[in-house]
């Protein structure tokens, strides 16, 4: 599927409410078919040097996060699966590798019916705040520049998985009301992160 027709259904599926993740009333709700990974112009342009190394590990030390990184594929029905994990993070690693030129979808839960999950506290994020994540031998320097929610039914596609001309994360989890009737929160909590560095 082409990123074009890939973002289109994201919208018509994220207009529908037709979000999955396991247990939506443990307060999971996923982006759909984010789109295919954003070819660098240079292979220069990419911050990470660790080759084919995939993401292992992501920290966001304001909030208090330190996760394993789950690999994400889709569904069926063209979901992006949820980790089986509510203490672990994913990312989506069909789409854009951390470090790459791009946007990289990492995502989480945000409850479980037990209680909190590893992205409770992602609404906190603050523009400087750091996000960390491991790739091969390295860690990957992001700084947050934006924390914003958005209705499902107003999901703003293009803006959050468009093309961009350097490495930056986009991280995602449900927020808003809990909707008791649909077992689903009425929104996306999304987290725009741009790269700065590579340690």
């Amino acid at each position: 599927m082409t990123p074009v027709r890939a973002l289109t259904v994201l919208a018509m599926l994220l207009a529908a409410g037709a979000l999955t993740g396991g247990t939506e009333a443990g307060g999971a709700g996923w982006p759909v078919e984010p789109g295919a990974p954003i070819a660098a112009a240079d292979a220069g342009d990419a911050l990470s040097d660790g080759g084919t190394s995939p993401p292992t590990r992501v920290r966001m030390p304001t909030i208090r996060v330190d996760s394993p990184l789950d690999p994400l594929g889709l569904n069926a029905a063209g979901a992006l699966r949820a980790p089986t994990n509510f203490a672990h993070a994913g990312w989506y690693a069909d789409g854009t590798v951390p470090g790459d030129v791009g946007p990289a979808v990492i995502a989480g839960h945000v409850d479980s019916g037990s209680g909190p999950a590893v992205f409770f506290r992602l609404y906190r994020l603050q523009p400087g705040d750091p996000v960390q994540v491991r790739r091969g031998d390295r860690w990957l320097e992001f700084r947050v520049v934006s924390t914003a929610r958005y209705p499902k039914n107003g999901f703003p596609t293009a803006d959050v998985y468009g093309p961009t001309p350097d490495a930056q994360l986009r991280l995602i989890t449900c927020g808003g009301t809990f909707d008791t009737q649909r077992r689903s929160y009425v929104d996306n909590v999304v987290v725009d992160a741009v790269a700065v560095r590579l340690s």
